[in-house]
Parts: structure tokens; sequence; C-alpha cells
């Protein structure tokens, strides 16, 4: 078991060693930034990963503070699922209210890996490589309709 403090510095650690991996991805060479996350042009919608001691996620999280716009984004990425979900095998998984941890009411649209352990640093490179693939194709298909979006939701 780790202490709190042992804890944080190993999560910092797994996100500094994932920032190294990154910076060898072929596709991730020439972009000035490696991700879009936060950058998506649409207050309220950002591009995440996460993991904690069960499970590792990349997501679209729609976390507008005011419920109606948080719905009206998501309901607009809905229309545009089929988009979306190009390249996903499975296809994504879609949560209308999806409450953190603090409280706070999301909107969560994911793919998700069970099994992965944060505190298990033999499996870092397969976490890092289901990141990096999924964000790849999440990125893209949300790049595709990012324009409509931003002309609808104006």
């Amino acid at each position: 078991m780790y202490t709190r403090e042992e804890a944080k510095q190993l999560r910092k650690n797994f996100w500094m060693m994932f920032g190294k991996r990154c910076e060898i991805i072929p596709q991730l060479l020439h972009r000035k930034k490696k991700w879009i996350l936060y950058d998506t042009k649409i207050g309220g919608l950002d591009l995440k990963f996460d993991i904690d001691r069960f499970e590792a996620w990349v997501m679209i999280e729609v976390n507008a503070k005011s419920e109606d716009r948080r719905l009206q984004i998501f309901e607009l990425l809905e229309k545009y699922k089929v988009i979306l979900e190009e390249g996903f095998e499975n296809g994504l998984q879609w949560e209308i209210c999806y409450t953190r941890e603090h409280g706070e009411e999301v909107c969560r649209i994911f793919v998700l890996q069970e099994g992965f352990d944060l505190h298990r640093q033999n499996q870092w490179a397969d976490i890092y490589n289901f990141f990096i693939d999924n964000m790849l194709v999440l990125e893209r298909n949300f790049l595709d309709i990012r324009d409509v979006l931003q002309e609808e939701l104006s």
C-alpha cells in the first residue's frame, strides 16, 4: 500500500513517462501540441485520459457548468455518433449523467479498458498504448466534426 505522498509521486511519474512515450509516436512527432485535450475550441467539451486502480479511459467529457448546455452539446454529439465511433470496434460508451468523485455532474463518451491498475508499473506500457491508440482515433473523429459542432452550437 502506498502512502498519500507515494501515490501522488507515482501518479506524477506515470504522467511524466507518458509524456516521454508520446514524444516517440510517429503520428505526434510534428505536432506543436501533442494532444488536443482542453483546447477543443468548444467551451465545456474536453478530450481526456484517465486511469485509476481498476480501469483506464479515453474520453470526450462534456463538463459545461449549465446542465442545459451540457445536454445540448451531448445531444449534438449523439447526432454525429456514427462519425465519432468510426474505428472503435465495439463503439463508444455514452453516459449522459456521470458524477465525478467530487459530486460534479458531467456527460462522458468513452472507451474503457478494465483490469489496468495505475499502481502496477509493469502495466504502464500497455496503458500508454491503450491511451495513444484510442486517443488518436478519438481526436481524428472529433476533428472531422468540430467545425460543424462549433457552427451548430453558436
